[in-house]
């Protein structure tokens, strides 16, 4: 294990992240808030032990391996969020840490999840810090930090894959580094266009950067304690709706798209099943609401659409409480926890394409038992899929249940009731953000003890990173195999 290419890389994302709370300071002196020292003391604690560790490390080999990969990925998740905490800290607006912990380890990870009950009174600073840390964590730390990789001259792939472990890391340019950056750019313009957009709706700019950093990275942290119910407007609404929807597809699609191979967009089978569990629920969803509520029409649509793709997106926005639909209703939403956005895009979750994956081969496994001599493959967009592959998400979907059973029975410990664990477990682990029970769509998760934030935190992160990145490290093999 190379340790020092591990600090080196360490240290020049504390110099990243220290630049991040640099802007954040900016935001925090202009707004003219209480905020400028806390910024001022976090920047310092970040860029100072930063560039220490760069210095330190100056001669080390910038070779990197697939384990040191997985480990330098789990650690800067980490340490971000662990120095990610000290603007909440300083300033006092959340002063317990594992509250601020909780607060910062859910902006990163984009899921949204929130300790506060007060949002209104944060200054503007933090606010924007929230909002700053969805939209850094929602493309990827480590992914972020690939776009300036020529000028540190460490080869990515590695720390690419680690932080990207979706099916498949689909590169655009045969350089990992130019795929990083074509990939940012795609992030960025679609940003931008929503705050122009929102800001056409009547949001002013503060609100309408800050909701589209968290819709972009699918996120979910507003700057009201409403959310997305502050604002009941249609228009604003339904750009949420489709900027969500697009943050969960895979962004190397959105990119040719964008280049007018549109075909490429609908020929792709995760896309068309993506666009397909979206219609399916909205309609059942709507058609429920229709019967068993009063609503309009077009509101309940609205609120039918918008609910379905904030939560299968892992983005949790919310315009209306689904805990006080019929049962069976809000029970189609706990579903969709556990579905989650495309791969390549900034949506957690299981995936869509292990979703389709576990279908297929479930159906497949049906005409094998009928034709046992038969070679009958699993196919995805045309191509047969390796045994290896269908094993690997098989494998990844056991995991997922038997964390999120285990984790259940954990934070019944904590909690003491079932619904609120599994809500909060579910939500956590996906990265979406509101739960069940007493951490709903309504409600914060204020009331859960430290000790359950602190493990939901990590649970977060755990998420983030689909599993096996972090889990791999508690493998003796990983620490004796090298």
């Amino acid at each position: 294990m190379n340790y020092k290419t591990i600090f080196r890389i360490v240290g020049l994302m504390l110099l990243v992240e220290g630049a991040a709370l640099l802007i954040s300071l900016l935001i925090a002196w202009l707004a003219g808030g209480s905020d400028v020292m806390a910024f001022a003391w976090s920047s310092l604690a970040c860029l100072v032990p930063g560039l220490l560790l760069v210095m330190a490390t100056r001669k080390s080999s910038m070779m990197i391996s697939r384990t040191e990969g997985f480990l330098i990925v789990t650690l800067v998740w980490l340490i971000f969020s662990l120095f990610g905490t000290l603007p909440y800290i300083f300033s006092r607006t959340i002063p317990g840490f594992a509250d601020a912990f909780f607060e910062t380890m859910s902006g990163f990870t984009t899921t949204g999840a929130s300790v506060v009950d007060n949002l209104e009174t944060f200054p503007k600073g933090i606010l924007f810090w929230r909002a700053l840390t969805h939209w850094l964590g929602g493309m990827g730390i480590i992914v972020l930090f690939l776009t300036m990789m020529p000028a540190f001259g460490i080869g990515g792939m590695q720390l690419y894959s680690a932080e990207v472990p979706g099916m498949t890391v689909e590169k655009i340019s045969p350089r990992i580094y130019q795929t990083a950056r074509i990939v940012w750019g795609v992030y960025v313009l679609l940003t931008l266009v929503e705050v122009v957009l929102l800001m056409f709706g009547g949001m002013s700019l503060f609100d309408s950067v800050c909701h589209a950093f968290a819709t972009m990275a699918t996120g979910g942290f507003s700057t009201k304690q409403a959310s997305i119910a502050f604002w009941p407007s249609p228009y604003i609404q339904y750009v949420i709706t489709l900027f969500m929807f697009l943050a969960g597809t895979n962004f190397t699609l959105l990119y040719f798209a964008g280049r007018g191979k549109f075909s490429r967009l609908f020929r792709d089978e995760e896309f068309r099943y993506y666009f397909l569990f979206v219609l399916g629920f909205t309609i059942l969803i709507f058609s429920g609401l229709l019967i068993s509520t009063k609503l309009p029409a077009e509101q309940a649509f609205r609120d039918s659409l918008f609910t379905v793709v904030s939560v299968i997106t892992t983005t949790g926005f919310v315009t209306a409480d689904y805990l006080m639909w019929r049962p069976v209703l809000y029970m189609l939403v706990f579903i969709l926890f556990f579905f989650g956005g495309s791969t390549g895009s900034t949506g957690g979750g299981v995936k869509i394409m292990r979703i389709v994956l576990l279908l297929k081969n479930s159906y497949y496994e049906l005409r094998r038992i009928i034709h046992p001599s038969g070679v009958i493959p699993v196919k995805f967009n045309k191509h047969a899929i390796e045994p290896r592959v269908i094993s690997n998400v098989l494998a990844f979907f056991m995991f997922y249940l038997m964390v999120f059973f285990v984790s259940t029975v954990i934070l019944m410990i904590f909690v003491g009731d079932m619904d609120t664990s599994m809500g909060a477990v579910a939500s956590c682990l996906g990265n979406i953000g509101p739960g069940l029970g007493s951490v709903g769509p309504v409600f914060t998760y204020s009331a859960v003890p430290d000790a359950g934030k602190v493990f939901l935190s990590l649970l977060m992160m755990l998420g983030r990173l689909e599993l096996f990145t972090v889990l791999v490290i508690f493998s003796p093999s990983f620490w004796t195999d090298q």
